[in-house]
């Protein structure tokens, strides 16, 4: 699986393309959303069978993409 940031992979074949944990099929997405949910770090990486490291990581690639989004204000 190639890695796009630390710890976070694609491959086109799996979960069609999105960011996933590397070596697993989690994805950032479910990540990051049971950490904004309110689950702690730990209780996401029990649940899913991954390090906090792992959570850490799905958290610094998901602000990294909103960091690079330009986004423009209603009028």
């Amino acid at each position: 699986m190639p890695l796009i940031a630390p710890r976070i992979a694609v491959e086109r074949d799996v979960q069609s393309g999105k960011p996933l944990i590397e070596g697993t099929r989690v994805p950032v997405s479910v990540v990051v959303g049971a950490v904004a949910a309110g689950d702690s770090i730990e209780e996401v990486a029990r649940e899913y069978a991954i390090t906090p490291h792992d959570v850490r990581a799905a958290l610094s690639y998901a602000a990294k993409l909103v960091e690079d989004e330009a986004v423009r204000a209603p009028r």
